[in-house]
């Protein structure tokens, strides 16, 4: 057993050089797919006029998260089954094969198609990266890469915007999609050199069965909270029967669980603490973290009057806060092998950030601004990379994918549906403020900077007021799901970090 590397994982030598490789391989992968999910955003007004489909346009979006949500969990355990090198190349290879086709799409149906490919092959890279830290990280030492890739998620969310802006205006925006290729072949190459082979090879039962119960839950799940409210109403038949099978394939995928041989998601680890517990709080994170980063650019834009540059420039300091925090946290816990009380304090930042996002006005300064948010970030980059190692930790070596996989699912899940519910909150309270000031747009008249300063200085400070007003509760909110990750963290056990080598469990 070398200190590197665990075994019946990889057997990369154990070196400091080849672990390097492995960590930078796999946080550009990481890079690369967290940014597929951002990157489109300022592109998509571009990419409807080429290919029109006005209609569809959410579905760009929609099926890569749908995709790459419903696959976390199958990687997982594929992952802890076959080894985790060669579900890195299955990932990788769907992935850039996606970006392929995404590239040279001609209509918005072969797109659509191609960003799901894009995000069945994207799924598996945030579950395989943190994964991978497992096989060849200490689990004292995993906080600091753990918490490296948190700040790579978080500043995608900044960096996706203003790249997919560049593109368009600089060359065309195929090439965010193009751009993949080259990038992704380098960190599949530096990992191919870095991480060994698995050594044996052992038959072993798949849970198809639960994969496609869970498949159809989720996928339900994600199509409901992602479209209800907007492609259809919440009342209607579509919603009520996705709601529907979500509830039955539910049920149906609890009970093949119960009785399957190698389940997709053992419901043994919900008897484990620290598995629950971290799961309910990845939940409220995801809700937090996409929460603040959906819904800030169109208060710097719309109320404020940023440019889409300027305001994601703006939420550097969140990102700064993510990186600092992260950076203690894994020093914390590297030098302690304690975790228990990160949560704990990130948990309250956030409850404090939220709650000063939820007394923004129309003139808070950018200082002002920056400094709020900085203190959320600082809160959510305290909890990231506690919750995978803390997991990682504690459950048995042979469960370390499955348990990472339904971290970053609990997370993905988390953000979606935070995201429907605070949007119908948001064009909900937005439209009713527009009837109260007195404001009439013109028909589908877009609401950016541009339009808005062509507009009376009345109007825009109109505008101003019912954009703040209908930001407010969805930072309250926020503010009373960090008490309930508060609660939640309070009950975490500690379960002190493994000094060298494999993980607590054993094999």
């Amino acid at each position: 057993m070398s200190d590197s590397v665990t075994a019946g994982h990889g057997s990369a030598p154990n070196q400091t050089g080849s672990t390097f490789l492995v960590i930078a391989s796999v946080a550009l992968l990481l890079l690369l797919a967290a940014l597929d999910q951002t990157i489109v955003a300022t592109a998509l007004p571009t990419i409807v006029a080429d290919l029109g489909g006005l209609e569809h346009l959410s579905w760009v979006v929609t099926a890569y998260i749908l995709a790459s949500t419903v696959v976390a969990p199958l990687y997982g355990k594929l992952g802890d089954l076959y080894g985790r090198r060669m579900m890195v190349f299955v990932s990788v290879g769907l992935f850039l094969v996606g970006s392929a086709l995404c590239g040279m799409s001609q209509s918005m149906t072969m797109l659509i198609t191609s960003r799901a490919i894009q995000g069945l092959g994207g799924g598996g890279l945030f579950v395989l990266a943190l994964s991978v830290v497992g096989d060849v990280i200490a689990p004292r030492d995993r906080g600091k890469i753990q918490g490296m890739f948190a700040a790579v998620f978080s500043a995608s969310s900044i960096i996706g915007p203003l790249a997919g802006g560049w593109f368009v205006d600089a060359l065309s925006w195929h090439w965010i999609f193009f751009i993949n290729i080259p990038l992704g072949a380098i960190a599949v190459v530096m990992f191919a050199a870095s991480f060994g082979a698995r050594a044996e090879r052992v038959s072993h039962d798949i849970d198809w069965a639960g994969a496609a119960a869970l498949t159809v839950c989720l996928s339900a799940l994600i199509l409901v909270t992602s479209l209800g409210g907007t492609s259809f109403a919440w009342t209607s038949a579509q919603s009520l029967a996705l709601v529907g099978l979500t509830l039955i394939a539910g049920f149906a995928f609890v009970l093949i669980e119960s009785r399957a041989k190698e389940p997709i998601l053992p419901l043994s680890l919900f008897s484990n603490n620290v598995f629950t517990v971290t799961s309910v709080i990845s939940v409220i994170v995801g809700a937090a973290m996409l929460g603040a980063i959906t819904f800030l650019p169109l208060y710097l834009q719309i109320a404020r009057g940023y440019t889409p540059t300027e305001s994601g420039l703006l939420l550097v300091p969140m990102t700064i806060g993510i990186i600092g925090a992260s950076t203690f946290a894994g020093i914390y816990m590297g030098r302690t092998a304690r975790y228990r009380i990160l949560p704990m304090i990130g948990m309250s930042l956030v409850i404090v950030g939220a709650m000063l996002l939820a007394l923004l006005t129309g003139q808070t300064g950018p200082v002002e601004f920056g400094l709020i948010i900085a203190v959320l970030g600082f809160g959510m980059g305290c909890i990231f990379p506690v919750v995978t190692t803390a997991v990682q930790n504690a459950v048995p070596r042979a469960q370390l994918g499955t348990a990472t996989a339904a971290g970053v699912m609990f997370r993905q899940i988390g953000g979606s549906l935070a995201v429907a519910a605070f949007g119908v909150l948001f064009t909900t309270r937005l439209a009713a403020g527009m009837i109260t000031q007195g404001v009439e747009l013109a028909p589908r008249m877009n609401l950016g900077p541009q339009a808005l300063a062509q507009l009376p200085d009345d109007i825009r400070a109109a505008i101003s007021v019912v954009v703040v007003d209908a930001i407010h509760p969805i930072y309250w909110i926020v503010a009373g799901l960090g008490v309930l990750g508060l609660l939640s963290a309070l009950m975490l056990e500690e379960v002190p970090l493994a000094g060298r080598g494999v993980a607590r469990g054993g094999e």
